[in-house]
């Protein structure tokens, strides 16, 4: 059965390859970027799926934007549909940073984008996840789920052959116990925020069914991941996916490599 996903910074890299094999393989996709003007190779994908890629704006660390992109859902996804995989992977990494010359707003910069944006952005969609345990006999109802707020949509029935899945691409850099020298600082501090975010929304979700994962997507070769990159796109993507086809409760709050391997915190 096709399924829903969302997609942020689906404009290049990692994200337009979870769009394009997503896509792929029959799924629905709401893509979100921060210029959907700009973004041509995203763009270019909706002619070739018809009626399965929508592209909306949306920049993380802006609450008005974020509250923009969750208002346009009802019409995106139409009255009786749900989100079955969200994929935060929109991100931001600041180069050149030195010990004695960090500065705030870069700090706060990579909070707001990488932990904060993503946190929150979850919380919003939250009402359109849908409901593993509603459908399965167990857990609670949906209006009782514990957010902080009261989720009275009731999301479209549940596909029982997959849990819905909340993928946030974090990075071994966000690992403490993987410290080995300075480095990236703002970013890693950032990562680790996120991976926290990860182990609390599994908490929160659980009642739902709602599988919840950390993941290290590797060296890519991306813009971000610069040209002595290592891990293609298309190889990490698919190997993520198949962790996330096969995610059960037992995993949800848990750090993976792309491979499925678990990552120490």
């Amino acid at each position: 059965m096709a399924r829903t996903a969302v997609v942020t910074g689906a404009n290049r890299g990692v994200g337009l390859e979870f769009t394009r094999q997503l896509l792929a393989r029959g799924d629905r996709v709401l893509a979100g970027c921060r210029q959907p003007g700009k973004a041509t190779e995203l763009n270019a994908l909706t002619g070739h799926h018809p009626g399965r890629l929508r592209v909306l704006p949306l920049d993380l660390a802006n609450p008005d934007s974020r509250a923009g992109f969750v208002a346009e859902l009802p019409l995106a996804l139409g009255e009786d549909a749900r989100i079955d995989l969200l994929i935060n992977n929109a991100g931001v990494l600041h180069s050149g940073e030195r010990f004695g010359q960090l500065k705030q707003a870069t700090l706060e910069d990579s909070l707001a984008v990488n932990a904060i944006g993503p946190l929150l952005l979850t919380q919003a969609l939250a009402p359109w996840f849908a409901d593993a345990n509603a459908v399965e006999g167990g857990g609670l109802p949906i209006n009782q789920a514990s957010i902080g707020e009261r989720l009275d949509r009731q999301p479209a029935p549940f596909d029982t052959s997959h849990h819905p899945v909340i993928a946030n691409l974090s990075s071994q850099l966000g690992s403490i116990a993987g410290v080995t020298r300075f480095g990236a600082p703002s970013y890693a501090i950032s990562k680790a925020a996120q991976n926290m975010a990860t182990a609390q929304l599994a908490k929160a979700l659980a009642p739902r069914g709602v599988v919840v994962l950390a993941f290290h997507p590797g060296w890519v070769q991306t813009a971000m991941g610069g040209p002595k990159a290592t891990d293609a796109p298309q190889a990490v993507v698919a190997g993520m996916l198949s962790v996330i086809d096969a995610a059960t409760p037992a995993q949800s709050g848990g750090f993976f490599d792309w491979r499925g391997e678990r990552l120490p915190w």
